[in-house]
C-alpha cells in the first residue's frame, strides 16, 4: 500500500474540494508513491508527534490541522513548524492533512461532536453554495442508455442521500431542417445528422474529472459538444457546522454540566444564562464566531463552538445561549473517528491513533 491509496480513502470521507480556500489541505510532505510502513493519525503535527511515528514505525501521519500553513520560504529549524517538516523529511515521514475538508464533511468534525453529546435530527448549519455542477451533452440516441449508465457508475446524478434524482434526456429526430431538430459538431467537426439525445445531469463538483474522463471514453464522438455550468442551489450535504437536538429538554446549569462531561473540558466560557431550557443545539468546531448568526437563524437554544472574543458574546443578544469549550476541546474526538474509518477501510494494517497530548492551552 502506498500513500496515494490512503488519501483516496480518506478523500472519500472528506474530498479537498470542499475545503475553504485559506487553508492548506492535501499531502504536505512525502512522495504519494511511498509505501507505507504504518499510519499515525493526530490532530496536530508537532516535533513529539513526529518521534511518536518514528517510535512506532509509522512513515505516514494523518493530521487534521495543517503543520505547514502560511509559506515557508527557509527550513532552518528557527521555529517548530520548520522543525517538525525538516525532522519529517529526514525520516522519510510523510504528512496529510485534512482540516477544512472535514469541517465541511457530514460524517466530520461537527457529526462527531453530535454523536459524542447523543443529538439526533441533525443537519449542516451553513451548507455550501456552489457544490454541485450540471453538464449537458449530446449523443446520439442509440448510445443514450450506455453514457446514462456510465455516468451514474461515476457518481453523477448523485447529491446527498438522492441518486438518479438529476438526470433529463430530450430527444431529436434527424437534423433536415426541421427547426426541432439539433446538429451537433462530432467527430473532426463534422456536422452530424443522426437522432441525437439531450442529457442533463448534476454532479458533486469533486467529481468533475472522473465525468469528463467517463464522458470522453463513453461517447463516440471524437470531438464531444459539452457544457458544464455550476448551480447555486445549497448543498445540504456539505458545510460547515450542525444542528441537532437531545433526546430530552435540559435547564441551562445541568447543560453545562453535561457539556462539560461530554466534551471532557475543564472550563466553558458562556454568554448570559437565559433561564430557559435546552433542546436545539448548534455545534462548530474550532473558531466558530463566525455562525453565531446561523445557528440563531436555525432556532438552536445553544451554540457550541470555540475561540469567541469578548464582544462576540454580546452577539448573543438574549436569543440565544453561546458556550466556548476551547478548541482542542471541540476538535478532540476527530483523531477517534479518522482511526476508526481507516481501520474499516484498511484491514491488516497498523493504524495508530496518536497519544501524544497536542493542546498548546492549559489549565490553572
Amino acid at each position: 500500500m502506498i500513500v496515494q491509496d490512503v488519501i483516496n480513502h480518506l478523500e472519500k470521507l472528506a474530498p479537498l474540494a470542499y475545503a475553504e480556500d485559506f487553508d492548506n489541505v492535501g499531502l504536505l510532505v512525502g512522495n504519494k508513491n511511498t509505501k507505507i510502513t504504518g499510519i499515525l493519525v493526530t490532530l496536530d503535527t508537532l516535533e513529539a508527534v513526529v518521534d511518536e511515528a518514528i517510535n512506532e514505525k509509522c512513515n505516514l501521519i494523518v493530521s487534521f490541522h495543517p503543520i505547514i500553513f502560511k509559506g515557508l520560504k527557509k527550513l532552518t529549524g528557527k521555529n517548530y513548524v520548520e522543525r517538525v517538516v525538516m525532522k519529517a523529511i529526514k525520516h522519510d515521514i510523510a504528512i496529510f492533512s485534512m482540516h477544512t475538508a472535514l469541517d465541511n464533511a457530514i460524517q466530520g468534525v461537527n457529526d462527531m461532536i453530535c454523536n459524542t453529546l447523543g443529538l439526533t435530527k441533525k443537519r449542516i448549519l451553513i451548507p455550501q453554495s456552489g457544490t454541485i455542477k450540471k453538464l449537458t451533452t449530446f449523443v446520439p440516441t442509440d448510445e443514450a442508455e450506455q453514457l446514462r449508465t456510465a455516468l451514474f457508475n461515476s457518481g453523477a446524478g448523485s447529491i446527498g442521500n438522492y441518486s438518479n434524482c438529476s438526470f433529463n434526456v430530450e430527444g431529436y429526430g434527424t437534423f433536415n431542417g426541421n427547426e426541432n431538430a439539433t446538429p451537433s459538431k462530432g467527430n473532426k467537426g463534422v456536422l452530424h445528422t443522426e437522432a441525437e439525445t439531450k442529457i442533463t445531469i448534476t454532479f458533486p463538483k469533486h467529481l468533475e474529472t472522473e465525468i469528463l474522463q467517463t464522458l470522453f471514453k463513453t461517447h463516440s464522438y471524437e470531438e464531444v459538444a459539452y457544457e458544464i455550468t455550476t448551480l447555486e442551489n445549497k448543498n445540504q450535504h456539505i458545510g460547515i457546522g450542525m444542528v441537532g437536538e437531545l433526546d430530552d429538554s435540559l435547564s441551562e446549569l445541568d447543560f453545562l454540566n453535561f457539556l462539560k462531561d461530554k466534551m471532557n473540558t475543564k472550563c466553558i466560557r458562556h454568554s448570559v444564562l437565559l433561564n430557559k431550557k435546552i433542546k436545539k443545539i448548534a455545534v462548530l468546531g474550532g473558531s466558530g464566531s463566525f455562525g453565531i448568526e446561523a445557528a440563531k437563524a436555525a432556532g438552536a437554544d445553544v451554540f457550541i463552538t470555540a475561540d469567541l472574543k469578548y464582544h462576540d458574546f454580546f452577539t448573543a443578544e438574549n436569543n440565544i445561549l453561546l458556550a466556548d469549550i476551547g478548541h482542542y476541546e471541540s476538535e478532540q474526538f476527530t483523531k477517534n473517528l479518522l482511526v476508526a474509518y481507516l481501520i474499516k477501510k484498511i484491514t491488516n494494517f497498523a493504524i495508530i491513533l496518536s497519544k501524544t497530548n497536542t493542546n498548546p492551552v492549559k489549565y490553572f
